[in-house]
């Protein structure tokens, strides 16, 4: 299969549907935490915001500026991202690092949505793009943490 055959593939209908329509796109007022990451190769940014009530997600916003895969990532986390804990993110992120990487298994529900991006495996200069929204969230767990403590 031709290179440009291989990205046709990997920019499939259910990335671009997913990319198109990402919730929770409206930053928040007054999070207790908000991260931004960029990835260096492409320029990607997301920024998120986030908010936490004993332990769980109450808040969450995000601005994404990335490709269609880091967006297909950012609406698949933010879709499912309100009454997590801090645990579930963090594996979650670990997760999809492992299928991407290591051509480990999806990663289980509710981010079992970020089965789509499976054919980005082969793609490592899209790897990071994909990981900046739940790269950007564990940071900014830690960052609210913190707050929510004191």
């Amino acid at each position: 299969m031709s290179d440009d055959q291989d990205l046709i593939k990997l920019y499939s209908g259910q990335i671009l549907a997913l990319a198109a329509d990402i919730p929770l796109t409206d930053r928040l007022e007054a999070p207790q935490a908000s991260v931004k990451e960029r990835a260096p190769l492409c320029g990607s940014t997301v920024t998120v915001d986030v908010s936490l009530d004993q332990g769980r997600i109450c808040g969450f916003g995000q601005d994404v500026k990335a490709c269609a895969l880091g967006q297909a990532a950012a609406s698949v986390v933010a879709s499912n991202i309100i009454g997590r804990t801090p645990d579930e993110v963090l594996k979650a992120r670990n997760q999809l690092s492992d299928m991407l990487r290591n051509d480990g298994p999806v990663p289980d529900a509710p981010f079992d949505g970020l089965r789509v991006l499976e054919a980005a495996r082969g793609y490592k200069n899209r790897h990071a793009s994909i990981m900046l929204s739940l790269e950007a969230l564990v940071k900014a767990i830690g960052v609210a943490s913190e707050s929510e403590c004191a």
